[in-house]
């Protein structure tokens, strides 16, 4: 809670200094750009009164007047010689080149009475062919401007008319063009970028084009007066989902150009600025939040882990004697845990009624089917006895010894659904009833996996009648392939059944059975139970000659 407090705090003081800086941002910029509007325009009409100035002086270069002058006077006359013609022309276009080095125009032009080219010179002289129309003014003026939108390319000029005596023989116009070189020039003291348009296309850019055709469209073109195409553009326009400020650096005819700077990118720059303070402020917000929240959360929440990990230690070891211990920083929880133990306790007095209720269940069974038949009356309890003590020798778990100890008790379960007949029979068997009998194994897994509880206890029960040379029953299993619990009950069950006596019999002693046992070591009986058997019968049945089988440590998987 704590850090959403900070957050959201946070969060509010950015979108109000994201929206405060983003106005004054644009604020800024357009300030900023009419600060350069104007500086340019100041600049620019001091050179166009310079240039104004030159062209009047050059206008005045008598040679080219007479040249241009006796050209057109001796052309009306059919005799004119074409050499002396050439040399006419000749004469105009080497005064033209003169004043093209002199005053580092792209083109100087030589007009003649009626508006037409007469000659050119300078680096864009091609562009500005002999015989071609440049619109000047008509009018008695001493210079002149204007935009001539060529073939080639677009040019602002100057110019002024050549008067010989009281008479205009033609014009001079020196011109620059307003191309892609112009704009990175004008783009270089503006600072920002530069986007050319005449009649309404854009001719030069330093932006994208995409951009610059876009602020095209988007601007007007209603008047030639530069003060009215000014605040056609003046202010901010949105060009591709991005906001720029855009100012006209200037207006002649129908040439615009204009700078224009993105709202958006001075408005992260700034906003990056601000957040820099911003960041230190939040890191030290969350610094201290998270060093209360911590604190908080562990006085919180200690003794709650306390108490949830030593019910899990109880989950986990399954002990139920051990009570959880009082906290004694909260009533709350000590309250709950005082609650627990009392709940422990029931659930362990509840737990020991229904393990005695089910160990006095499997007793009954064991004693249900010794008393059938007498002559094996407690030989479950016996085989169980001694099961356990072998599965001890061999270093098995409690949780294994529990299920040897109840699967023992059980192994004989099966021979409830046999006949009294066979199970009484005071004579061998016959090969059908001996058929029979094995049947038990079966029988008895059949009736446990009635009882989910019962199992863990179904293998033993099945399959304690297996042998290591596979010539057991039911399944013929071989050596690991038997669980290790069915192979220690299918010893002890031998063992016991050898020393009992049966109708048929009188019981055997120890070392008999012993003898007995380990003649058929390997193939009726396991190594290991029968090793295991062996160390735990007393000293005197086990004596060094015959006792032979290791004991090896094993549990069961």
């Amino acid at each position: 809670m704590t850090f959403v407090t900070v957050a959201v705090i946070l969060s509010v003081v950015f979108v109000v200094l994201t929206l405060e800086v983003r106005g004054r941002v644009r604020t800024a910029e357009i300030n900023r750009l009419g600060l350069t509007e104007r500086l340019f325009t100041t600049l620019e009409a001091r050179r166009q009164q310079e240039q104004l100035a030159t062209i009047a002086i050059v206008a005045e270069n008598p040679t080219l007047k007479a040249a241009l002058d006796t050209y057109f006077a001796e052309s009306s006359f059919s005799d004119l010689p074409a050499d002396h013609a050439a040399s006419l022309r000749q004469t105009v276009s080497v005064e033209a080149e003169k004043l093209a080095t002199l005053t580092g125009a792209d083109v100087v032009a030589i007009l003649d009475s009626t508006g037409h080219i007469f000659a050119s010179a300078g680096v864009s002289r091609d562009l500005w062919a002999p015989g071609q129309l440049i619109d000047t003014p008509r009018n008695e003026a001493s210079t002149f401007e204007g935009v001539a939108a060529l073939a080639g390319g677009t040019f602002r000029y100057v110019g002024a008319p050549l008067r010989l005596i009281d008479r205009n023989v033609g014009a001079l116009v020196i011109g620059d063009g307003l191309d892609e070189e112009y704009a990175r020039q004008l783009a270089g003291l503006a600072g920002e970028d530069v986007v050319i348009a005449v009649n309404g296309s854009l001719v030069a850019s330093t932006m994208a084009n995409d951009l610059g055709r876009d602020l095209v469209q988007s601007a007007t073109f209603l008047s030639d007066d530069a003060e009215d195409a000014r605040a056609e553009t003046e202010g901010t326009l949105t060009l591709q989902n991005q906001e720029y400020a855009v100012r006209t650096l200037l207006a002649s005819g129908p040439a615009r150009v204009y700078t224009l700077a993105s709202v958006g990118a001075a408005t992260e720059a700034a906003t990056g600025e601000a957040l820099w303070a911003l960041g230190t402020l939040a890191l030290g917000a969350f610094m201290l939040a998270g060093f209360g929240s911590f604190w908080l959360a562990h006085t919180l929440t200690g003794p709650i882990d306390q108490l949830a990990g030593e019910i899990g230690r109880m989950a986990t070891s399954r002990d139920l004697r051990r009570p959880l211990h009082p906290t004694g920083t909260s009533l709350e929880l000590d309250s709950l845990t005082e609650h627990f133990n009392e709940l422990v306790r029931g659930v362990a007095v509840a737990e020991a009624q229904t393990q005695e209720a089910y160990l006095g269940s499997i007793r009954a069974f064991a004693a249900m089917l010794d008393a059938r038949d007498p002559y094996t009356a407690g030989h479950s309890e016996r085989v169980s006895t001694l099961s356990v003590l072998m599965g001890k020798q061999l270093h098995l778990s409690e949780s294994d010894l529990e299920v040897l100890r109840l699967g023992a008790l059980l192994h004989d379960i099966g021979k409830i659904g046999v006949s009294d007949a066979i199970l009484r029979k005071p004579a061998a068997l016959t090969a059908e009833e001996y058929e029979q009998l094995k049947l038990h194994t079966t029988i008895g897994a059949h009736v446990l996996r009635q009882v989910p509880f019962l199992a863990p206890h179904i293998p033993i029960v099945e399959l304690h009648h297996e042998r290591p040379d596979g010539r057991g029953y039911p399944l013929g299993l071989r050596g690991d392939e038997i669980p290790l619990a069915a192979r220690i009950v299918h010893v002890a069950d031998a063992f016991d059944a050898i020393t009992s006596a049966r109708a048929y019999r009188p019981g055997r002693d120890t070392e008999t059975a012993v003898v007995e046992l380990k003649r058929n070591v390997g193939t009726d009986f396991d190594p290991q139970a029968l090793g295991a058997l062996l160390a735990v019968l007393p000293r005197t049945a086990t004596t060094p000659e015959l006792v032979g089988v290791p004991v090896p440590v094993h549990r069961i998987a």
